[in-house]
């Protein structure tokens, strides 16, 4: 009995186009996209605008902008830069540190900086439309004027790799021969010829490359797991390197001499940095807790720069390449967090981002040779003291096994004798981590009197293996209890002179299912839920994400033939019958990973049950708002759902 009731719930749920989104009915949704959705259902459910007062609390805490790290010029004297100053991401330029900023790009479609190519002439620079997730590839002159294509094909991913030595070809890599799979090209500058450089089945990407032509391959099984090997083009063949079989992660690049790499992989609990040598591989820093996150080295394989992830703050290590010693790279003593950016490929300098809890992220560069940081771009903070933003407090609850769950909590300075509404924030991923730090998002709930939590819940980054890995696949029903023993902790945590307060619960992503899995199979825990591009069902979901996320999904939230029970007791859909408090659903139109169909089809269930609540659709957004004027609307409609239902 219990099989049909979820059949026949599932059933009503796949009913895409029903009455009430001004489109027809049909049996299921299908595919992803804005073409996947009627003209008539995007304005029905497309965002109303917001009270003036509200709009400019958020407009004035979004002008509060850090721009991208930044690659340095080859000449040493410019710094190209993505930043977000006209509400969507473009490239600028300086011409000296802490100059004023030129601009290079423009109009509505966002662009990111990839590369300079070594000779200085151009920039590498890609850009989507929509949010589509499909961007193209171009190169523009250092001194501006129009975007020339490289490759940009609709429905196609064409994503930057390498620009070889000589300047002449930039390598790319493109799932136009098969959607689920990457070849790898590579574009001549000159003759603006294109060539086939690699094709195999599979999400194949370059880790690195020397200069006679070999490159360092990456085969991606899982989100966590990948195979390296060396492709050598006198006979277009693969060498196996790390990883074959061992369903396991590896980073890897180049050491200085031949067969020698840097690689990061766990080895025990954490990841951690390995020097491997002639087959002989030894850790390159003893002791070291918690995991190393990421790692680069320059093409002249001088200096090696590794983030790690301690006791989740970021901090960021150098060491010589030659000889493994330490090298000190002078950071401000209140940095929360420190990154590595872009090495120039001479192995002078490296880009370092800073970034503390009272302060947005600043971008320096270290010169290894006179030893000086210099400041290159000051952050934007016009009309906001950011002094007063609230650090996060590292805490943790007790879920119903025992298992300590950490959280970073935030909260407003009166709400020890006050009650105060809680919002619990679920991050992505599902193997994402929330990190303290300055949020201009968490001040955003803290100015309105919310207390902000934001938990590690299991399956989360940055704390060992086996809570990473505690919720693949089936393993997610003994875990997914960790969002019911949030609310409830809280709700105990934060009571006031005998007030219990109300809780709610939102999130993007993986921490958009949280949300409508807490609002229905937990319903009564939370008062108010708001899930931004969320999947209400996990099966429905795999069928229609895009091909090339499918295959690395599958890993982590089960097989639909093998797991389809426990896809349907995790897909939030099988406990609508159960939701009662208040929810908002927010999704975009494009986005190629949630389908719009999950969004529009859990609202029809709600609105058929007269369940309060809402859907807005962004006709141009994909995973998630990134123009400046959506966003304002999407965290103006999240706050003030909130304010509406929690207070």
């Amino acid at each position: 009995m219990a099989r049909m009731h979820t059949t026949l719930v599932l059933a009503a749920f796949l009913c895409f186009g029903c009455a009430g989104t001004g489109s027809k009915k049909e049996e299921s949704y299908k595919g992803f996209g804005a073409e996947s959705v009627s003209r008539q259902t995007l304005q029905k459910f497309a965002p109303k605008p917001l009270e003036p007062e509200l709009s400019r609390k958020i407009q004035s805490l979004l002008d509060i902008r850090a721009p991208g790290m930044g690659m340095i010029h080859p000449d040493g004297k410019r710094l190209f830069f993505s930043w977000r100053v006209t509400g969507v991401s473009q490239i600028w330029r300086l011409d000296q540190p802490e100059g004023f900023p030129v601009q290079m790009t423009g109009g509505e479609d966002a662009a990111q900086l990839q590369d300079i190519t070594p000779d200085g002439k151009y920039l590498i620079i890609s850009r989507d439309r929509n949010g589509e997730e499909h961007p193209g590839l171009y190169y523009q002159s250092v001194a501006g004027g129009v975007l020339r294509p490289i490759q940009h094909v609709k429905k196609v991913q064409t994503i930057f790799e390498f620009t070889s030595p000589d300047s002449q070809w930039v390598y790319f890599r493109a799932n136009d021969l098969e959607p689920d799979s990457y070849a790898i090209y590579r574009f001549n500058l000159k003759t603006q010829a294109k060539e086939l450089v690699f094709s195999k089945k599979g999400f194949w990407t370059v880790l690195d490359f020397k200069p006679d032509g070999r490159l360092l391959m990456n085969l991606q099984i899982t989100n966590t797991a990948n195979e390296v090997y060396e492709w050598q083009p006198e006979n277009r063949l693969l060498k196996p390197l790390f990883g074959q079989g061992e369903q396991q992660e590896y980073q890897v690049v180049y050491g200085p001499r031949e067969k020698e790499y840097f690689l990061i992989t766990p080895r025990g609990e954490f990841r951690a940095i390995y020097h491997w040598y002639q087959g002989v591989e030894k850790p390159l820093v003893p002791g070291m807790k918690g995991d190393v996150i990421s790692l680069g080295i320059d093409q002249s394989r001088k200096h090696l720069a590794f983030v790690a992830n301690q006791n989740s703050y970021m901090k960021l290590h150098v060491l010589d390449a030659k000889t493994l010693q330490k090298i000190s790279v002078p950071v401000p003593e209140e940095a929360d967090h420190t990154y590595s950016g872009f090495m120039s490929r001479d192995g002078r300098s490296l880009m370092v981002a800073v970034e503390t809890a009272k302060a947005p992220r600043a971008s320096f560069s270290y010169d290894f040779q006179t030893k000086k940081i210099t400041r290159w771009v000051i952050p934007s903070v016009p009309e906001v003291d950011t002094a007063r933003f609230v650090r996060a407090e590292p805490m943790e609850y007790t879920a119903r096994d025992g298992t300590k769950i950490p959280m970073f909590v935030r909260k407003p300075a009166d709400c020890d004798r006050r009650l105060c509404p809680v919002v619990v924030h679920f991050h992505g991923g599902p193997e994402g981590q929330s990190l303290p730090g300055f949020s201009v998002f968490a001040q955003m709930f803290i100015d309105e009197g919310f207390i902000f939590v934001e938990p590690n819940v299991r399956g989360s980054e940055g704390y060992g293996q086996m809570w990473l890995h505690s919720d693949n696949g089936p393993k997610r029903l003994k875990v997914i209890t960790d969002i019911q023993d949030a609310g409830e902790a809280l709700k105990r945590l934060f009571t006031v002179r005998g007030q219990v307060p109300k809780v709610g619960v939102m999130g993007w992503s993986y921490g958009g299912y949280s949300t409508l899995y807490a609002m229905t199979k937990f319903s009564g825990t939370f008062d108010a839920g708001v899930s931004l591009v969320g999947m209400g069902n996990l099966l429905t979901f795999l069928q229609n994400t895009a091909p090339y996320r499918r295959a690395l999904r599958i890993p982590e939230y089960g097989d639909p033939e093998k797991d389809r029970d426990a896809l349907l007791e995790l897909s939030p859909v099988t406990h609508l019958a159960l939701l009662k408090s208040p929810l908002l659903i927010i999704q975009g139109a494009e986005d190629p990973r949630v389908p719009v169909g999950e969004a529009i089809s859990f609202y029809q269930e709600m609105e058929s049950k007269e369940i309060p609540g809402g859907l807005i659709i962004f006709a141009d957004e994909g995973h998630g708002s990134k123009k400046r004027s959506n966003q304002v609307l999407e965290l103006g409609h999240t706050i003030d759902f909130f304010k509406n239902n929690l207070k």
